[in-house]
């Protein structure tokens, strides 16, 4: 049964920072693509960043482009998104999800499981 959970949200001040985690369970994260979604209150969910099944290729929503980074660590199965110079704008509830396919994508019908999520809240 493959299982993600988010930790790491909280309250942070506009300008600060926080690093989500997702680990994996039920699933090999080297054998999948996965990527980060955030979904604001009134809003539809929508894609923040994504990685391939090697960690080679990383595209960002360009909104968060050289703020946040999308990383994993293949041995312990986690995946990471580092979120630096937070914006009230980032205010969110944030999902990691994988896809059963090594290519990435920015649509999140193509993704196959998702976290439960992990609210972010930036004041300003």
């Amino acid at each position: 049964q493959v299982q993600l959970v988010e930790a790491g949200g909280g309250l942070v001040q506009t300008g600060g920072s926080l690093r989500l985690s997702c680990a994996a369970s039920g699933l090999t994260l080297s054998s999948y693509a996965m990527g980060w979604f955030r979904q604001a209150p009134g809003k539809e969910r929508e894609y923040v960043a994504a990685i391939n099944w090697s960690g080679t290729y990383t595209p960002y929503q360009d909104s968060v482009k050289g703020r946040f980074t999308i990383s994993k660590d293949n041995a312990k199965n986690i995946l990471y998104l580092q979120m630096n110079s937070l914006k009230p704008e980032d205010t969110a509830v944030y999902y990691c999800a994988a896809r059963s396919s090594s290519i990435h994508s920015i649509d999140r019908a193509d993704y196959d499981y998702w976290g439960q999520g992990t609210q972010v809240t930036v004041s300003s």
